[in-house]
Order: structure tokens, then C-alpha cells, then sequence
């Protein structure tokens, strides 16, 4: 019996591909979903209430729920951030996630197939997705179009999108660690609460954290630095706030890029998603929603241009998530190459979380996902106290 065309092959089974499948095949589209099994993202795990909303995360798959975070600058000064009213940071464990996401697209009426996407050929009868499985064996996935969402340095993007394949990478580990009592540690371990270490000893670049997950605790860094050392980085940052003696359960580490590609299609029947696509946040690092937003809208164009039978519509994707985030990224990225460049920056940013101001809007920014314009006087008074700060002007 002949193979069946698929609408679309997703290849890569994380948050992106997952609910590109999922939501396609709610569509009642004929979807594959392709993933490489055992791969686990180094990751804090974080998702804004936004995301429990929009992709309908159930309780079960959430481990806590944090509301407050904790600043800590070179000089070891701390700022909380507590989080006002019902607001909450919801946090996931990127291994029982990520599957949770896959089942469900499954169950949406996506076909699941392991194995490590090689590449894609044409012919005249349409798209075919050639991957090798874990023995060996080769096996051709007849479809119409691709999402490629098969995060970082994607073999997708290098083959069809050459423009996203070389996008600038974080490069991220952690570990996940049984978590410890309440206070336990001189870092006083809260289990409602995300520790964030701005200091150049654990990252001369970016950020090393601790960030809470029921039973469990993460404890990771990154840095773009060549041979700065991931893993020494974090025994020492375990060392400093006691956790040395935890019990490591697993480790992951992998490139995160901090740059969102400049084009996420072939112009004929590929587009990208997620991490492939470069939809991380710079300065903050969150990639959860933005790689889900990223896969709907993904998904949303395929079956645009399944519809239309137009490859322009595949450019939708990218289009609508920079409309709507792009400036989001743009701030960002200004704020890690300026505020990460130095300890004396690293210090005065600290130092700036501890306004109220910048509290509340860094909060509803972060759980509604958009620029907060309700207040704009807010936005003034971040903006002269920056200078101050710029300028040496502002008290310590």
C-alpha cells in the first residue's frame, strides 16, 4: 500500500514543534511530528501566566509556582522582586513538559516517529523527509510542506534556510538537583522563589540561576564566551550557596541562540520555529512561550499556505511574532550587551531592580507578554533614573 502524503512533517519535539503538531492537527491536518529521542534543553523552566493561558497548560504538568525573584549582584547586594497581587512565575521541569506537549499532539491526531532528521529531497511527487533511526534504518516521510523546529544550529535551517543557521548562541548548562529544605545553604534556598546571579565569577556574560521546581531545583549558567568553563562555573556557584552536597539528578547543557533569524522560510515549503527560528529573549533568556507563540504562528502559515497553495504565506509566521515582540526583543538585546558588559554595570542593574517602578512594570511585562503602556509617567521615571545611574549620578 502507498505511503500517505502528510499536510506537513514537523521535525523536532519540543515546545515549538509540539504545538505546531498539536494545533495542526486539531486543524484536522494530516501532521507527522519527528523527534530525536532522550534530548532534554537545559533550561530554568519558566512560563508567564500568559502561556498557562494561551496553550491551556494544565496543573499537573506545572511543579510550583514562584512569586518573587531574587536579584544578586557582583558585590553579593540582593534585591527581591516580589511579585503584587494574584501574579505568579509558573515552573516546569523540561522533561516531563516537553512530553506532556508531544502526547498531546498525539492525542490531537499527530503520528509520533523517533529518529534524527538527515535531510530533505524533491521530486516530483512532492517533499520528502529522509531521517535515520536509532538502528540505522532509514525511513522517507512523504509530505507537502516542513516546520523545522529542531532547535538550535537546526540541520532544517542549515539545509533550507541558510540565513537562520548562523545566528549568535548562548551556550547553556545546568543541573537539576534534589531541592533543598527552606534556608537551607548560606544562599538561604526559598522553594517560591527564582535567584538570579548577575556576577562575572559564574558568567562574564549573561546570568547563572537557581530557579525552584517542586522537587526538584535547577541550577544553571550560560555564557557566549568561548572556553569559559559551563560546568566548574556551576560547582562553584553550588559551593557558594551551599548546595554542593545536593543530590545531582541529571545535566543537560546546549547552545540558546539570543537573536531572532532574519528570515524563517525557503520561499517554498519550509518554514522554521522555536529555538531554529532564534526566538529566545535576549538579556532574559525565556524561550518557553516565544518558542510555543513561535510554533502556532509557524503552524498557522503552513496551513495558510496549504490552503492558499502560495509559499508567500509561510513568510507569515516571523511577520506576525515581530509585530508583535519584536520591539520586546529589540529592548532586550540592548539591555544584555549593555547592563552584562561589565561588574560596575552588572552592580548599577541590581541596583535599579530595587525600584518600584521597574518592579511593577518588569512584572506585568513579563506575565501579559507585551510592553505595559498604563502607565507612562512610570516609564519616564525608569528612563531619568537610568541616566542617573549611566552617569554615576545616582546614591549607591
Amino acid at each position: 500500500m502507498a505511503q500517505a502524503i502528510y499536510d506537513v512533517v514537523v521535525v523536532g519535539g519540543g515546545p515549538s514543534g509540539a504545538t505546531a503538531a498539536h494545533d495542526l492537527a486539531r486543524a484536522g491536518k494530516n501532521v507527522a511530528l519527528l523527534d530525536r529521542a532522550g534530548r532534554i534543553k537545559p533550561c530554568g523552566g519558566a512560563i508567564p501566566p500568559r502561556c498557562v493561558k494561551d496553550f491551556e497548560i494544565p496543573e499537573s504538568v506545572i511543579c510550583t509556582r514562584v512569586n518573587s525573584a531574587r536579584m544578586i549582584a557582583p558585590s553579593n547586594r540582593t534585591v527581591d522582586m516580589p511579585i503584587d497581587g494574584n501574579g505568579y512565575v509558573a515552573m516546569v521541569d523540561r522533561d516531563h513538559f516537553d512530553e506532556f506537549l508531544r502526547v498531546r499532539a498525539a492525542e490531537a491526531g499527530a503520528d509520533r516517529f523517533t529518529g534524527t532528521f538527515e535531510r530533505i529531497e524533491r521530486d516530483a511527487a512532492g517533499t520528502h523527509v529522509v531521517f535515520a533511526t536509532k538502528d540505522g534504518a532509514e525511513q522517507r516521510l512523504t509530505t507537502r510542506l516542513v516546520i523545522g523546529a529542531d532547535g538550535a544550529k537546526s540541520k532544517v535551517a542549515k539545509q533550507e534556510v541558510p540565513a537562520a543557521a548562523n545566528l549568535p548562541f548562548v551556550f547553556a548548562y545546568h543541573e537539576i538537583i534534589e531541592a533543598p529544605a527552606p534556608g537551607t545553604g548560606s544562599g538561604d534556598y526559598d522553594p517560591k522563589r527564582c535567584d538570579v546571579f548577575y556576577q562575572g565569577k559564574h558568567s562574564p556574560d549573561f546570568y547563572s540561576w537557581i530557579f525552584p521546581h517542586g522537587a526538584t531545583a535547577s541550577i544553571g549558567t550560560g555564557s557566549a564566551q568561548k572556553g569559559f568553563g559551563l560546568r566548574p562555573s556551576i560547582a562553584e556557584l553550588r559551593k557558594t550557596v551551599g548546595l554542593e552536597g545536593a543530590k545531582t539528578l541529571r545535566h543537560e547543557g546546549a547552545p540558546i541562540p539570543m537573536k531572532p533569524a532574519k528570515r524563517w522560510d525557503n520561499g517554498r515549503d519550509v518554514v522554521l520555529a522555536g529555538d531554529a527560528a532564534g526566538v529566545v529573549a535576549p538579556a532574559s533568556g525565556e524561550g518557553i512561550y516565544y518558542a510555543m507563540l513561535g510554533g502556532r504562528l509557524a503552524g498557522e502559515a503552513a496551513a495558510e499556505c496549504l490552503k492558499t497553495k502560495d509559499a508567500r504565506s509561510l513568510k507569515l509566521a516571523r511577520k506576525r511574532f515581530m509585530k508583535d515582540h519584536g520591539r520586546v526583543f529589540f529592548i532586550l538585546g540592548i539591555m544584555q550587551y549593555f547592563w552584562y558588559g561589565s561588574e560596575k554595570r552588572r552592580e548599577a542593574f541590581v541596583k535599579i531592580c530595587a525600584d518600584k517602578d521597574v518592579q511593577r512594570l518588569t512584572w506585568e511585562s513579563y506575565m501579559n507578554k507585551e510592553l505595559t503602556r498604563r502607565d507612562p509617567m512610570a516609564h519616564v521615571r525608569i528612563f531619568f533614573k537610568d541616566l542617573a545611574h549611566l552617569f554615576g549620578l545616582a546614591r549607591a
